[in-house]
């Protein structure tokens, strides 16, 4: 059971969909989108002219949010104002690239310490925490020095979770849902999908492309699809807005009995669908920090369990 804040939640019933509870905006939230504006768009170009356009349009667009939204919508927000600006589709493409060919690199040593674990899942668990740390909307200055750092912490450090109740979830679902995070990252998710039973696991990347999230591109280049069947959510949000992704998504979410959700992404946007989901993240904002009960840094596997109060109604898709 979640041990839940009172002042960290509030109902969007207002807003969409009345059945649907997330995380919202807090004020501290404000800076780091003008931070993941100008981070983003000078990867684009040199113009200052265009930095300041873009910039005004942002912070218009921040104005008018409605708080009790999710941070991700704001980014789904930020980054479609950049790339109508600037008509760059894919800014991050070269980062993710990099990132995909370092994590492959790393991927045999990776493997090979599952392979030695005594407790071969709870190491792929660690390693796919780690890989969380690959996500260029909060780290703009990671290198592949940092992912060293970060697997190094995974498997020797304590983490926030049960992994029993993990490992029993998995051995009893017919129909896994796994929700991929970030290019580069989904190389360590890789790893973790490797330990799971495969047929009946099915993983979802974004339907196209937002910051450095994993997009079918992605799965392709580092082998997963030759894995396990990989679908993509028809949505460009940085989470998982069930309105805004596409009706063959939404009918897989609904009939998968357990989710495995990566990212903080992830756990705004869905921490209480009303599915059973485990959630999988380095908590790296203090928000999500306090949100969940843990420090900034923390390696996280959260359930969220379904309730009565709750369930999956996922409102009209926006278009």
């Amino acid at each position: 059971m979640m041990l839940r804040l009172p002042s960290m939640r509030k109902s969007i019933s207002a807003i969409h969909s009345p059945q649907v509870v997330q995380v919202k905006t807090f004020f501290d939230c404000i800076p780091c989108f003008v931070r993941q504006t100008l981070d983003s768009i000078r990867m684009v170009t040199d113009d200052e002219v265009v930095h300041e356009r873009v910039l005004r349009e942002v912070l218009r667009a921040a104005s008018e949010m409605d708080l009790r939204e999710s941070p991700p919508a704001m980014g789904h927000r930020i980054h479609r104002i950049m790339r109508d600006v600037s008509g760059q589709v894919d800014p991050y493409r070269a980062m993710k690239d990099r990132f995909n060919r370092a994590a492959m690199a790393l991927y045999p040593a990776l493997k090979a310490r599952v392979a030695a674990s005594a407790h071969r899942l709870e190491t792929a668990v660690r390693l796919a925490m780690a890989g969380n740390v690959i996500d260029l909307a909060i780290y703009t200055d990671l290198d592949e020095s940092h992912v060293l750092d970060a697997v190094d912490q995974a498997v020797a450090e304590p983490f926030n979770g049960d992994i029993d109740a993990f490992a029993g979830a998995v051995d009893h679902a017919k129909r896994i849902l796994y929700l991929a995070d970030n290019a580069g990252e989904i190389v360590f998710d890789r790893v973790l999908i490797e330990e799971l039973p495969r047929t009946r696991v099915t993983v979802a990347v974004r339907g196209m492309p937002i910051i450095n999230d994993a997009t079918m591109a992605d799965a392709q280049a580092v082998g997963l699809t030759e894995r396990v069947e990989v679908i993509d959510n028809g949505a460009d949000v940085p989470g998982t807005i069930l309105r805004e992704c596409s009706e063959a998504f939404r009918e897989r979410f609904a009939a998968a009995d357990l989710i495995i959700a990566k990212g903080q992404g992830n756990y705004e946007t869905l921490s209480e669908t009303g599915k059973d989901i485990f959630f999988i993240l380095k908590a790296k904002c203090p928000v999500i920090a306090r949100d969940i009960g843990c420090q900034v840094g923390s390696l996280v596997l959260r359930r969220s369990r379904p309730t009565e109060a709750c369930s999956t109604g996922f409102g009209p898709r926006s278009e």
